[in-house]
């Protein structure tokens, strides 16, 4: 998918191949360096038989001959042929005991995009179920992008949708990814970056959220090598110096540990856990602490045979080790989003030190480390793994909802970042059900993550049963209501301050809606307009016309015309002339001398939304003299005469629309006001509150001391209309302190 997988293979001199494809298949022990020894299909085929049936194992071995025949002659940067890498990426899956079609997805990954076989032919050779694996994991080579960034988002998207018909997708793209990274060495500087960098961001955050711990934690260590050698080397180094240091008191730690829980007859494993260099890396940077303070953390796991069994070491270890306040976490109670369970504690140590523990039941400690792939690699765990593959289905419905929603691939996986995956924060319906949210989530991501509806008609929150904000960021055990009204939409001003991808992706998805419906309708008032001027009627119209018309211009019916003349991508003259044009030259004499009168202009109502806009250059407002200019993807910008900006756009005549206000023009409009005014203590208040006596709102205001005298002060105020600025001018210039006062114009 996103980022080449093939590590650029090459069509080499296919002599010695076949030795190495007979090497592969028999299982002889063969070295493309002395020092690189290759993995081979009797390998795997014996890794495979430890949990698979032999006839299983036979169609893994059948996909293999079929693979290592379609990749004849390709090779790998390194040298080696190709065929090795999709046999290293089945063994990935094999060790987590995945079933036998997903190995041969594995081993068939690339033949789709890379060779000339079909989707067809491995589907009629390996079944459906494989040839939709292997397609899911396959680039799309025959579409053309626009950018290479649009042709990795659609790769994406098409993987992500993949994944949420069979999670299967993203395991094998994940162990592809995996092998690619182990061997990223040959790649160019340049492209090492950009390849770890998408790992980081992309594909060790979804190995996170689908819980596969371990495979996460090697996707982070290889990007961390690769996108920052040099930081990946110190640090390293510094470790290794450290850990000699650490040893004898990590030993009389988990030797104290262990009495004591032997003491109450615990049967329990302990291991001491050491911090890997990217979590290292992301501390010191994230909290901007030295080296010596990040290492001086001694951490445990502590694994137990019954949940009950976690709480009663969880009070041991307290009673051995104070704990500190604050820093406990039941993440057993109140799994993680990716499923996680374990008790988190924090203790004041011997010799100073802080100890983190972790206490785990065996099964928790394998769905951490496995995640989703607990459900393959421990069958007689599959209840202890359902709470991580009920999640993983969750948050696959929420991708689904977002690329409905999405306006194309690049916000997709835009939205799929945001969603890859922050700090939690957990809080409680009013009927007590607990919800995790990101951290910094605010009641509207509330709102929206228990329903889009309730989302889409929130109108107010209550937090602990008092009213708040709903911008007002959550906290840990907070209970929530949402208020909501029938009737009620989305705010464009949610999109300052939600963070979870599905309040975004709903917010945006409905201004979108709305923006077409806005287009549509100023659309056909620009084209009955036009066709005013023409002598001519859009009720009048023929359909033998009409049909002509959305002919020449590629489109499939009136309201998407009318919404491309909103919009500013058409102008409705050109438009008006071409229907013009299909009457006939007699028709055409008709209507010329017909158009030889005035047409009135546009009339301007403010409540057009967000395809008329007011241009803060000017800001004009109801009263004010007008012109209009059609602009591509805004739709009507509308400008005082006179405006500075009005001298650029001159040259274009056929974009110029005559406009005028309507008699009763309703809401209110940024008008810009300068003043100078003496600098003596408490001006800004006399004039805020002057201003806020004649009824208008102060939006923003800055201030310019020009002397000590004297001072400059710009306000931006909300008006109705000329009339109304000119009471406002008045008020503030009946104030001593205030010198002179003008209409601002940028």
């Amino acid at each position: 998918m996103m980022g080449s997988s093939n590590h650029g293979r090459t069509n080499l001199a296919r002599h010695h191949h076949g030795d190495r494809n007979r090497a592969a298949m028999t299982g002889e022990p063969e070295r493309l360096h002395e020092d690189k020894p290759r993995f081979l299909i009797s390998d795997l085929c014996r890794s495979l038989e430890t949990y698979l049936e032999p006839d299983q194992v036979q169609d893994v071995y059948r996909a293999y001959l079929f693979s290592a025949e379609a990749h004849e002659g390709q090779h790998r940067k390194s040298g080696e042929p190709y065929i090795y890498h999709p046999i290293a990426v089945a063994q990935i899956l094999a060790e987590m005991h995945m079933d036998h079609q997903s190995i041969m997805a594995a081993i068939l990954h690339d033949v789709i995009e890379d060779t000339q076989s079909s989707k067809e032919t491995v589907a009629r050779l390996f079944g459906e179920e494989v040839a939709e694996l292997v397609d899911g994991v396959s680039k799309l080579t025959q579409i053309s992008f626009e950018s290479k960034a649009e042709a990795q988002a659609e790769n994406f998207r098409k993987m992500m949708l993949a994944m949420v018909r069979d999670i299967r997708v993203i395991l094998v793209k994940l162990a592809d990814r995996l092998h690619n990274m182990r061997t990223l060495g040959v790649m160019r500087p340049d492209k090492r970056r950009r390849i770890a960098r998408e790992t980081l961001d992309i594909y060790a955050p979804i190995a996170n959220r689908l819980g596969i711990n371990a495979m996460r934690l090697e996707l982070e260590e290889l990007g961390f090598e690769a996108m920052y050698p040099m930081r990946y080397r110190v640090l390293r180094e510094a470790v290794r110096k450290a850990r000699g240091n650490r040893k004898e008191i990590l030993n009389k730690i988990e030797s104290a540990i262990r009495n004591r829980l032997e003491q109450e007859h615990m049967n329990c494993s302990i291991s001491s856990r050491e911090k890997h260099l990217y979590s290292l890396y992301k501390k010191m940077r994230g909290k901007s602490l030295p080296f010596s303070e990040v290492m001086d953390v001694y951490a445990f796991r502590i694994r137990v045979a019954r949940v009950d069994d976690c709480y009663r070491a969880l009070g041991m270890m307290h009673n051995l080790y104070k704990p500190v306040p604050g820093r406990f976490k039941d993440y057993i109670a109140i799994p993680k989003a990716n499923g996680y369970q374990s008790l988190h504690t924090v203790l004041f140590g011997p010799y100073g030190v802080p100890i983190e523990a972790q206490i785990r039941t065996e099964d928790m400690d394998r769905v951490a480390e496995a995640g989703i792939a607990a459900h393959w690699l421990y069958k007689n765990g599959e209840g202890s793994s359902n709470s991580a593959a009920t999640r993983a289905r969750e948050w696959l419905h929420g991708l689904l909802e977002m690329q409905q929603k999405a306006g194309n691939s690049l916000e997709f996986l835009e939205n799929v970042k945001i969603d890859l995956f922050p700090d939690e924060v957990y809080v409680f319906t009013p009927a007590g059900d607990i919800m995790n949210l990101p951290r910094g989530a605010t009641a509207v991501d509330f709102a929206y993550a228990v329903h889009t509806d309730v989302g889409n008609t929130c109108i107010a929150t209550k937090i602990d049963r008092r009213l708040s904000p709903l911008r007002t960021p959550l906290l840990n055990g907070q209970t929530v209501e949402v208020i909501t009204a029938p009737g009620a939409h989305p705010n464009p001003a949610w999109l300052n301050f939600v963070v979870t991808a599905k309040a975004r992706s709903n917010v945006r998805a409905y201004l979108k809606n709305l923006k077409q419906n806005e287009a549509e309708s100023l659309g056909r008032r620009l084209l009955e307009k036009a066709m005013a001027g023409q002598g001519m009627s859009l009720d009048a119209l023929q359909e033998e016309q009409w049909t002509q018309l959305l002919r020449e211009c590629n489109i499939a019916q009136p309201e998407d015309l009318f919404v491309d003349i909103g919009m500013g991508n058409r102008t409705a003259a050109l438009v008006a002339r071409s229907l013009l044009a299909a009457q006939g030259a007699e028709a055409g004499q008709s209507a010329t001398s017909t158009s030889s009168g005035t047409t009135l202009p546009l009339a301007i109502r403010g409540t057009e939304g967000m395809v008329v806009n007011f241009p803060r250059c000017c800001h004009p407002i109801p009263g004010d003299k007008i012109v209009g200019f059609i602009s591509a993807g805004r739709g009507l910008v509308i400008h005082r005469e006179g405006c500075n900006n009005l001298m650029e756009l001159r040259d274009r005549p056929d974009k110029w629309v005559d406009v005028a206000w309507e008699p009763n023009v309703g809401g209110e409009y940024a008008a810009d006001v300068r003043m100078e005014v003496k600098n003596q203590r408490g001006v800004l208040a006399t004039i805020a509150a002057a201003i806020s006596e004649t009824g208008s709102n102060i939006e923003n205001v800055s201030i310019e001391e020009r002397d000590g005298l004297d001072t400059s002060m710009s306000f931006t105020i909300l008006v109705r209309d000329r009339q109304h600025l000119a009471r406002v001018m008045r008020r503030v210039r009946n104030i001593p302190e205030v010198m002179r006062i003008s209409r601002g114009r940028r």
